[in-house]
């Protein structure tokens, strides 16, 4: 990839402009890292899914098996943090050495307190959905949620579903469109290089931004199959949740240039 421009956000960092094509490139090379150490990024997505899973009956024991579509929605905003021991996985294939599940689960030693504080943040944009999530629901059908099997019912097939899924899916795109900003390249960069929060969140920002047409069709991609892994009761993030997971550390590599690197 021969980069059109390039344009320095700091002292060490500076963020190119790519091609449009560059998303389809990082996919593919997301699922060569997958299969490559397919034993690690497996077993990776397979903790998040039992960790999904136990939330999920624990919501309903309490009770609160309603917040599990705002939760699950909400997903999508701690993803990028989630992924950190992928891009892991990836950055060691990188190097020509041979991954593991531990080296992967213990890659929040690489600058963790400013991934600590990364992951605050984008858990205060998850609260902040909910939040939202909890208005728009009363605006439109009161303040007591129904049963399970009435709210799916009264979400999709009544008149006033229509309104308040586009009016929930406009609110929760602009926060999701400011997560991904923030967070498109920040978590495998604090991973990567020594530098605070606020500085790999300069630097993701401009590289949405000064790609924004080749992110949007990134975080298209995002969605659909991070979408496609949810819709399966979160099965499907076991191959899901790797695949992007190593693809964002291509796209960090593509879009950032860090000194040293």
């Amino acid at each position: 990839m021969t980069p059109v421009a390039s344009v320095s956000v700091g002292a060490k960092i500076t963020t190119r402009l790519v091609d449009v094509e560059r998303p389809w490139l990082w996919l593919s090379a997301g699922w060569r890292d997958l299969w490559r150490a397919p034993q690690v990024s497996l077993c990776y997505g397979l903790v998040f899914v039992v960790i999904s899973f136990l939330l999920t009956l624990g919501l309903w024991l309490a009770g609160l098996f309603y917040l599990l579509l705002p939760l699950a929605a909400g997903f999508m905003f701690l993803g990028p943090i989630i992924a950190v021991g992928l891009y892991d996985v990836s950055r060691r294939l990188e190097r020509g050495e041979r991954p593991s599940l531990a080296d992967a689960i213990g890659a929040w030693r690489d600058n963790g307190s400013q991934l600590a504080l990364l992951g605050l943040v984008l858990m205060l944009f998850l609260l902040a959905w909910v939040r939202v999530a909890f208005l728009i629901f009363a605006l439109f059908f009161g303040s007591q949620p129904p049963a399970w099997d009435l709210l799916v019912n009264t979400i999709f097939f009544t008149v006033d579903g229509i309104p308040f899924l586009a009016v929930g899916t406009v609110a929760g795109g602009v926060l999701a469109m400011m997560v991904f900003a923030i967070s498109a390249v920040a978590p495998p960069l604090l991973m990567d290089r020594d530098i605070g929060a606020m500085e790999a969140i300069f630097a993701s920002v401009s590289a949405v931004t000064r790609n924004w047409r080749v992110m949007l069709g990134w975080g298209a991609l995002i969605v659909l199959f991070m979408g496609a892994g949810l819709a399966t009761f979160f099965v499907g993030l076991i191959v899901a949740l790797p695949l992007i997971g190593h693809a964002s550390w291509h796209a960090y590599r593509d879009l950032i240039v860090a000194e040293g690197a």
